[in-house]
């Protein structure tokens, strides 16, 4: 019985980290670019009463053995990178990437990769995003351009009034060998770690790159109602697995009773 109690506490603990995902995903149902979370679990040890295949006093042999299981525990949350809708917002410099690949942007402690592509235009020109960081490579629209064009192949042509061509550059995507494995750190961002592997840089629509495409923002990949689902199913098993505790303790109370 006090098993039972261990074994229930270890389900609760699973389930209220499965909340703190889901409520996270929740939260972030409208945020650009946003990739959400899912909790994975696993069952912990068994302690072994009697082994599968055990000898019998009578020379053969046991089927089937007894094992008890010790509960629940995570191992992993894993950041899922399936692709967010679209909203087109005709922002000449929002850019959503269709398929596999981020956006490299330069803060003050080195590059971080993004598929948050709300960028604007700063004081000196330079693409930034929403806390003026850089799209990287750097890239400042000359002063009198008249408009912008990015090809889905990451071509950026800034274009006088007249047509003319003022300047050109190319927006690169990158990908890893294992984007599961990067590092969320808040803001939209990613940084590669050991288990997510180097970055690897290459031109939009080429091989395994996505493609870009412009006046257009990749929204959260949430689906409300999946979440709102899976929230309830938590619920009802930390309830369950409560019930388990209380259960355990009555039966204990019982057996005190009985000494007495």
């Amino acid at each position: 019985m006090i098993r039972a109690m261990w074994t229930a506490t270890t389900g609760m603990s699973a389930q209220e980290l499965l909340i703190n995902t889901t409520a996270n995903n929740l939260a972030n149902v409208n945020t650009t670019g946003f990739k959400k979370s899912r909790a994975n679990f696993e069952d912990i040890f068994y302690a072994t009463v009697r082994d599968a295949g055990a000898a019998t006093e009578t020379g053969g042999t046991i089927p089937v053995g007894i094992q008890i299981g010790m509960g629940v525990h995570p191992t992993s949350v894993q950041k899922v990178f399936l692709q967010g809708d679209y909203e087109q917002t005709k922002n000449e410099l929002d850019m959503a990437i269709e398929g596999n690949g981020f956006f490299q942007v330069m803060t003050e402690t080195g590059e971080i990769y993004t598929r948050d592509g709300n960028f604007n235009r700063d004081a000196d020109g330079y693409i930034v995003n929403a806390r003026g960081e850089r799209l990287q490579p750097d890239f400042s629209v000359p002063s009198d351009t008249e408009s912008i064009t990015i090809d889905q192949n990451g071509t950026i042509t800034c274009l006088s009034s007249g047509g003319d061509t003022l300047a050109t550059a190319q927006i690169p995507v990158y990908t890893f060998p294992n984007s599961a494995g990067l590092k969320a750190i808040g803001k939209n961002a990613f940084v590669e770690t050991p288990a997510s592997g180097d970055a690897i840089q290459g031109v939009a629509g080429e091989d395994n790159f996505g493609t870009i495409a412009q006046g257009y923002l990749e929204m959260s990949n949430v689906d409300a109602i999946e979440e709102m689902i899976q929230m309830i199913v938590a619920q009802r098993a930390y309830e369950m697995n409560s019930k388990t505790i209380q259960t355990a303790d009555e039966m204990m109370q019982t057996v005190s009773n009985l000494v007495r």
